[in-house]
């Protein structure tokens, strides 16, 4: 919990500043809250990788040109594409609250993106564990959106993992995940350890930002 809270903090903006006892106090409530509304559901599949020379990768029948990805993904050859969610009961307890309270609905709002972290690390730790009897070891999760990897990609991502019917997550035009609280990402396989952070704070190049660690 104290890891959490840590984090909830951050998304806040708190930055170095000294959080009082009342925001800590609805943080707490917060994540009880949280816990009980939330259903955790993810998915994954692993699909072989290919380069296509310059910014170009393929994965399954998706052709991706990304800089950054490639820099993430170089030196690996297979790729896992991962889903995970929270549930609509997340959402349903954060409408409420933006109705009745708008200052908890900003802290359950950290809370939840700080609770989907936490989730998306356990789920990530498991499928290290999976690849390693292949000898195979991941690089960080990174989705589409981040750098430039086309933020479009991501109802692509979502169809390759059939996360309708598998997690009950969806994408609307404006690729807007349904439930809101959700995350796809895809993450390297290589058969070579490398030292490199699963976080993405440690590796942006946006030093003034409120919410870096």
């Amino acid at each position: 919990m104290e890891q959490l809270i840590k984090e909830a903090v951050r998304y806040l903006g708190y930055g170095k500043n000294a959080v009082d006892a009342q925001t800590l106090e609805l943080i707490e409530n917060s994540f009880r809250e949280l816990q009980s509304a939330a259903s955790r559901k993810s998915v994954y599949r692993i699909f072989h990788l290919s380069y296509m020379g310059g910014e170009q990768i393929c994965f399954g029948n998706l052709e991706v040109k990304s800089k950054s990805l490639g820099k993430n993904l170089l030196g690996c050859d297979k790729i896992v594409l991962f889903g995970a969610t929270l549930g609509v009961g997340v959402d349903q307890l954060l409408f409420r609250s933006s109705k009745t309270d708008m200052a908890k609905a900003v802290v359950l709002q950290a809370c939840a993106a700080a609770l989907l972290e936490e989730y998306c690390d356990e789920c990530q730790d498991k499928i290290a564990e999976e690849m390693k009897k292949e000898d195979r070891f991941l690089r960080p999760r990174f989705s589409p959106g981040y750098g430039d990897f086309s933020i479009e990609c991501q109802s692509n991502v979502i169809q390759m993992l059939d996360a309708a019917k598998t997690i009950g997550l969806t994408i609307t035009e404006s690729f807007m995940m349904v439930p809101s609280k959700s995350v796809t990402a895809v993450i390297g396989a290589s058969k070579s350890a490398v030292q490199c952070h699963r976080q993405g704070c440690e590796v942006c190049g946006k030093r003034d930002c409120i919410y870096r660690r």
